[in-house]
């Protein structure tokens, strides 16, 4: 095979990347795009195997990313998708490096944090386009000879000729323009000493580009002060190392800590409601729907899709592929509750098995919907929680299109924002605001124990006026009560 060399590296007259088109990586970054968007690297940042890349003097974030690279064999203009591979003349490893130390000088565009000199590695060698299905490629990235990356191309969230088509509808590609095509989970940081590899090769092994290798040297000259300087945060670590965990950090607070959910499973969301309602929040509760657990208790955060109605020619655009349901589903995390606008349309499904056990797979303590679900007998059957309007064997596409992610929504006659806390027994569903849910579950506990000794009185035949709600003679006697519970 053909290997790249200086001509390769001068015919660029385009280095074109993509921010996000692994799966696996969108589910790492928690978001998952609708649309792919790029960014430039300048062709000087191009380089061969065996070339060494320095991080620059004052940064501590040098990131790299294996990504399968494709190589423009002919110029493209508004091609169709169905042309678009026609136009590449060949895919070989690169890296797409860059320091996150100065991801904040150039927002959106990444010129300095991703435009450095030898921050595109590329090589060995060119695997013809020809030769190979772009749905079936391998890409493998090792870090001082351990694998850190390993996958495939057969889930892209936008195919290669997808990319080749999508951006030649503004820009003419031209004969040795390099995309480079995304960077699946594990990416994470070099330091200087390190030694990075990156192959491409088809799933069978049969044809490879060799291993593109970068060895990373400390750099020696400062930034000067006319310009921005390199910083790192927290953020950026996380960022750039792929986790918090990875970085070495501590977990993020979330709002719904480990002792709030253990709080708000001990009580009812009677309970809660009348404590909700005595803070002015009525219109708190997702109602009419059905659970398919009754018997389950449910807390969690919500995360949020929305249903528009169908029109056909923009569930043509909307409705197909890798769409805002599906993109919903793959990033619910573990513990989080997928919500979903649908109007309260019945006469369609909302969710269906697949999704659903997609749903469980990742993690998510349940699925809120009011609307239709299909596959009604399989939904039901799952450890996973549903929440529906009524079972209906159509799809979207009668009446429905996934339109966002995310996003405030209505529900059930409430609305539910992104991170609400929501709590769900066989009583019905409450939306809590994270801001009070904390002094909601401590009021809502002392209220349980007020009624144990209500409960306990109305046994001994006491009346319930005075007593329910407690007056202060009741109450002092409460008070009695509770500290004789307390010594014991």
């Amino acid at each position: 095979m053909e290997q790249v060399n200086d001509d390769t590296l001068a015919a660029a007259r385009k280095v074109i990347a993509v921010h996000i088109n692994y799966p696996s990586r969108a589910a790492q970054r928690g978001r998952t795009p609708a649309q792919p968007s790029y960014f430039l690297k300048p062709s000087s940042s191009l380089s061969l195997t065996g070339t060494a890349v320095e991080r620059p003097a004052g940064c501590e974030l040098l990131g790299y990313e294996g990504e399968i690279a494709i190589i423009i064999g002919k110029a493209a203009r508004r091609v169709a998708v169905e042309d678009a591979w026609s136009h590449v003349a060949a895919v070989t490893a690169s890296n797409d490096l860059g320091v996150y130390d100065l991801r904040y000088a150039d927002k959106g565009s990444n010129l300095r944090s991703k435009g450095g000199d030898g921050f595109t590695p590329v090589g060995p060698a060119l695997i013809p386009a020809d030769a190979v299905d772009p749905a079936k490629l391998r890409i493998r990235t090792w870090h001082n000879g351990e694998v850190v990356q390993d996958d495939t191309t057969e889930d892209l969230l936008f195919p290669f000729a997808r990319l080749v088509a999508d951006l030649s509808q503004l820009l003419t590609l031209e004969e040795g323009d390099i995309i480079l095509t995304g960077t699946p989970a594990g990416a994470s940081v070099a330091v200087p000493g390190d030694v990075l590899e990156v192959e491409v090769s088809t799933a069978d092994g049969q044809l490879s580009t060799g291993r593109l290798t970068t060895t990373v040297e400390e750099g020696t000259t400062a930034f000067a002060d006319f310009g921005a300087r390199p910083k790192a945060d927290d953020l950026q670590r996380e960022e750039a190392y792929g986790s918090r965990e990875a970085a070495g950090l501590p977990a993020a607070e979330s709002p719904l800590s480990p002792e709030l959910k253990a709080k708000l499973e001990s009580v009812c969301t009677a309970t809660l409601s009348s404590q909700l309602r005595k803070r002015g929040l009525n219109n708190v509760s997702i109602d009419g729907l059905t659970a398919t657990r009754p018997d389950r208790k449910v807390v969690g955060l919500a995360r949020t899709l929305r249903y528009v109605p169908n029109r056909e020619d923009l569930f043509k655009t909307h409705g197909g592929g890798f769409n805002a349901q599906k993109r919903a589903i793959d990033s619910v995390n573990e513990g989080e509750i997928l919500v979903m606008e649908a109007r309260g349309e019945k006469g369609t499904g909302t969710i269906g098995d697949i999704l659903a056990l997609r749903a469980q797979v990742r993690g998510a303590a349940a699925i809120i919907t009011d609307g239709g679900v299909r596959d009604f007998s399989a939904v039901a059957a799952m450890e996973l929680p549903t929440y529906y309007s009524n079972p209906h064997p159509a799809v979207l596409g009668r009446r429905h299109i996934p339109w966002d992610t995310d996003i405030t929504i209505a529900c059930g006659g409430t609305t539910v924002q992104p991170g609400d806390i929501i709590v769900a027994d066989s009583d019905g569903i409450l939306v809590i605001p994270p801001a009070i849910a904390e002094e909601v579950a401590n009021d809502s506990i002392a209220q349980e124990r007020e009624e144990v000794f209500i409960a306990e009185m109305v046994e001994q035949g006491h009346s319930v006026d005075g007593l329910y709600p407690l007056n202060a003679q009741w109450r002092t006697k409460y008070l009695e009560w509770e500290a004789g519970k307390t010594n014991d």
